[in-house]
């Protein structure tokens, strides 16, 4: 056995010339002294260094980007956007189906859950608050409250005091605020064909037929404020247009199966609770 391991050996390290020539003249232009066995250790490390430079130019150049199965860095950027942007719009778009459940609540004169009309994600914490009265901000309390004492609208709503709101319509008083009896508006009457006026600046979010409530328009206002307008007899804004304190945004009158008479059904809803329009309002 040991001769033949020395003669597989001796065979490897056998040398061998080898000799480039010149055709025509058969001149020796080159001339090297080979075995097997350096053959061998030549091409295996020509081979590793082939493998080696090619992991290296596909780990740390842009040159994996052209090899299939790899993603290039801004495609694995762009996905990571995308998946947040769509992370955001699902919120997003749940929130704003919350938000259309509770405006049709309000135009079927359902009650609706408060917590509903806010985003949920908050920023600050109530702990993280600094809560420390300073001697200023105590004296302006203090003054703050002595002007509040006669105000007619301390208590009720201080958010919306200072609102300077209209009467959408001027009339006589046929019902009253009751949310007892769930009914979250006033109903004024008023001779045919006179114009409603929107109460306050903002944008028409509604603007349509109901069965029960007839022609119908929702305008929201700033501070998650919004006022409805129900029975008209004609529409005269279409969502998305922003309207003026005191434009005409329809005209009254006696639409939809809950109406008794030309009148004006008007509801002021605040972050989602209902709020009596005579608070704020002479009509």
């Amino acid at each position: 056995m040991a001769k033949k391991e020395k003669r597989v050996i001796a065979k490897l390290r056998s040398k061998f010339r080898l000799v480039v020539l010149n055709d025509e003249t058969f001149e020796e232009k080159i001339s090297l002294k080979l075995s097997r066995l350096n053959v061998f250790l030549v091409l295996t490390i020509a081979a590793i260094l082939l493998i080696g430079s090619t992991i290296m130019l596909v780990a740390f150049t842009p040159l994996r980007e052209y090899i299939p199965g790899y993603a290039s860095t801004e495609l694995r950027r762009t996905a990571l956007d995308l998946t947040i942007k769509a992370d955001s719009l699902e919120a997003q778009l749940a929130y704003n189906k919350q938000y259309l459940n509770n405006i049709k609540n309000i135009i079927n004169g359902e009650p609706i859950d408060p917590e509903s009309f806010r985003q949920s994600d908050t920023t600050i914490s109530a702990g993280d608050m600094d809560q420390s009265v300073s001697k200023a901000d105590s004296a302006l309390r203090k003054t703050v409250e002595e002007e509040e004492r006669f105000n007619i609208s301390a208590g009720t709503n201080k958010s919306l005091a200072g609102f300077s709101f209209i009467a959408p319509v001027k009339g006589l008083l046929t019902s009253n605020y009751d949310s007892g009896l769930e009914h979250f508006g006033v109903d004024v009457t008023a001779k045919r064909n006179t114009p409603i006026k929107a109460c306050l600046s903002g944008t028409v979010i509604f603007s349509q037929w109901t069965t029960e409530t007839g022609y119908v328009m929702i305008i929201q206002h700033a501070k998650e404020l919004l006022s409805v307008y129900k029975h008209c007899s004609a529409l005269l804004k279409q969502p998305g247009e922003r309207v003026q304190t005191g434009q005409a945004i329809a005209i009254i009158g006696n639409s939809g199966e809950n109406s008794t008479g030309p009148h004006l059904h008007f509801e002021l809803w605040h972050q989602g609770n209902a709020v009596n329009p005579e608070n704020f309002i002479s009509f």
